[in-house]
């Protein structure tokens, strides 16, 4: 063998193991959205569904949703279901609160993460408004309550897995969020001229 073809090998070698580490690159890159997708198409681990406005569909069979609040550890707020459950009509439109309150004297940012359980009702549990889609700010000693309004979908009659599920748990945890310049700048109050 020739050192030219030689070197060709190697550039050849080199040239197909860079190109694995960037196609390895961009599946790990993509993995994450890829994941979360499905798991908002599908329901899986417990993921909800989104709606604009409730079913159409109300039946006589009654499900009860139980609510559940929790933080992660670093989260300085008192955080609680206002209500431990509720029974409604699958396809019917409920609205339940949870209460949040931060008494540290410091405005603190937080992002809720959500899930249901069991993880198979997830595809039939849907969300019509929800304060998990937003950046919570509470001031000192604030105290707020936020809803979330909800359908079960009556699909989850037609799933062999799910229809006899005779309660769903919604289940929220609070994490702690850097708060946004812009919103810091806004929440500063401004110098008094004298």
């Amino acid at each position: 063998m020739s050192e030219t073809t030689a070197k060709l090998s190697n550039g050849q070698i080199v040239a197909r193991c860079l190109g694995v580490i960037v196609l390895m690159g961009g599946l790990a890159w993509a993995s994450v959205p890829f994941y979360d997708w499905f798991c908002r198409v599908t329901g899986f681990g417990g993921t909800t569904q989104v709606a604009e406005a409730g079913s159409e569909t109300v039946l006589d069979q009654t499900i009860r949703v139980r609510f559940d609040a929790s933080r992660a550890r670093d989260m300085p707020w008192e955080f609680r279901a206002m209500q431990p459950h509720m029974d409604i009509r699958i396809g019917e439109t409920g609205l339940a609160f949870y209460e949040a309150y931060n008494p540290t004297d410091e405005p603190i940012a937080g992002t809720a993460s959500f899930n249901v359980a069991p993880f198979e009702t997830g595809g039939y549990f849907v969300k019509i408004h929800c304060f998990c889609f937003e950046l919570q700010v509470l001031q000192p000693g604030e105290r707020v309550e936020m809803p979330v309004t909800f359908f079960v979908d009556p699909a989850i009659l037609d799933d062999p897995e799910a229809r006899g599920t005779p309660a769903i748990t919604l289940s929220y945890t609070f994490h702690v969020t850097d708060i946004p310049e812009d919103y810091a700048a806004l929440a500063t109050p401004a110098p008094v001229a004298n």
